[in-house]
């Protein structure tokens, strides 16, 4: 077993662990969610909100994750065995850790899967000279088809276990960085377009001019609880997936400095999401706030009425596709590290085993809009709004609670462990004065985030 972990990988360079990182943080939520949100609640009123609440709460977490990965060098199927006090049960949370990935996979592989379909579609001008409600039956269409939709959802799950099987250096890391770098560089030449249309000076004005009446006009607490949860939800913690690749780096930086660079990246991601977003929608008088329909519907309707749309639309659902498959090996990097760590397998093995799982389980979600489409489970909702409630509302909160606990209660890792940890190497540091704040006052966010999020 020693010469099985003394085998374990690390990243070749400092940008490939904060790409990837960020890969796993930087998912659809942060197009669709992220500007609606920010429209919704007063605009940068509503940024600046957010960004006190990334600061205050997101980033301890993700540091937390990290150390508990950095210390303990292996996934969370043993990083609570290994760091644990003697006879505590803190390792019992490894299974809702790996219940949270498993069952992010079992929807985010569908919605990946149609990001594609719509790469492809408007590459070929499917969407050329349909008006509207034409544009909306494309959708419907796509929905109603069992077997495109697990055709393309096949493609996502054995495509990006490919890319794990590969190794961490030569698979995970080489290929999610060509495809962060080419994400963002897609981002910004679609944000130049946006803010370049006529008429795009009204949506620039919506998204960014703080409208503090929206604040008064939504309520303060309901505007800061939406912050909190924008700015919680965001990093994807709370379930492992970032203690992952605390686990394949060394101790040469500070931990609070690389999760500073994770945090910022996902932030500018869904900043420039907006840029993209807003200018268009008001160049072509179209509402912006429809959520996952505004990328499915509205967009493709606004690319219709753009000179070089076709070209627009093809980069737009291209950039889609990349934001996709970057939190999808990034979370099939931790079950495969997981079944690894657990089961003492090869990573060959691991991914394929881990492909048919995940194959045979994403079948619910895509059979969920047609065959299963009268199948109504928690609160009436329908499989993917269900998959989707269990690992927001409930296991990613549970989750950053049990790792804050670990890190900064006597009866886990430590606070002072913890501290030793995130402030070894160069960068950054976290001042021991803040152990009030991470003891008293961070759990109650979160047990407020859980609450909140479950009723």
């Amino acid at each position: 077993m020693r010469g099985f972990f003394m085998q374990r990988e690390k990243f070749s360079s400092r940008l490939g662990f904060i790409l990837i990182s960020a890969g796993c943080a930087i998912g659809l939520g942060n197009v669709w969610r992220f500007p609606y949100i920010v429209g919704k609640y007063g605009g940068a009123a509503f940024v600046l909100i957010y960004l006190a609440f990334l600061l205050i709460l997101g980033l301890p977490i993700m540091v937390m994750e990290f150390s508990v990965g950095r210390a303990s060098k292996v996934s969370a199927a043993l990083s609570f065995d290994r760091l644990e006090p003697k006879g505590t049960k803190w390792h019992w949370y490894k299974y809702g850790a790996m219940a949270g990935n498993y069952l992010l996979m079992m929807f985010y592989t569908t919605i990946a899967g149609w990001m594609v379909q719509y790469f492809i579609k408007m590459m070929t001008g499917e969407f050329e000279g349909k008006d509207t409600a034409a544009v909306a039956g494309v959708f419907s269409d796509m929905l109603a088809k069992p077997g495109t939709m697990t055709f393309f959802m096949i493609i996502v799950v054995v495509g990006c276990f490919a890319i794990c099987g590969m190794g961490l250096q030569n698979g995970v890391e080489k290929i999610t960085k060509v495809m962060m770098l080419l994400l963002l560089a897609l981002m910004l030449i679609l944000a130049v377009r946006s803010v370049t249309l006529n008429g795009a000076s009204e949506g620039l004005r919506f998204y960014l001019a703080p409208d503090f009446h929206k604040v008064v006009e939504y309520g303060l607490f309901d505007t800061i609880f939406a912050a909190m949860g924008q700015a919680f939800f965001t990093l994807s913690l709370g379930i492992g997936a970032i203690a992952i690749f605390g686990s394949y780096i060394d101790k040469s930086r500070s931990l609070t400095g690389e999760a500073v660079l994770v945090t910022l990246l996902d932030t500018f991601v869904a900043l420039i999401a907006g840029l993209i977003i807003f200018p268009s929608c008001f160049a072509y008088g179209v509402d912006p706030g429809e959520g996952p329909s505004l990328i499915f519907i509205t967009l493709p309707n606004v690319f219709n009425s753009m000179a070089g749309g076709r070209i627009w639309g093809t980069l737009f659902f291209l950039f889609m596709t990349f934001a996709s498959f970057s939190t999808v090996i990034a979370v099939f990097e931790n079950i495969i590290s997981f079944c690894m760590d657990m089961f003492h397998i090869s990573r060959n093995k691991a991914s394929l085993i881990n492909c048919i799982i995940i194959l045979i389980a994403s079948m619910p979600c895509v059979l969920g809009y047609n065959v299963w489409s009268s199948v109504h489970l928690i609160g009436g909702r329908d499989v993917l709004d269900t998959e989707d409630f269990l690992v927001s509302n409930l296991l990613l909160p549970l989750g950053s609670l049990v790792y804050l606990l670990f890190c900064v209660t006597k009866w886990g890792f430590g606070f002072d462990n913890y501290i030793e940890e995130a402030n070894t190497g160069k960068g950054l540091k976290i001042s021991r004065k803040l152990k009030p704040y991470f003891q008293f006052i961070l759990p109650v966010l979160i047990l407020i985030i859980l609450i909140q999020g479950l009723l």
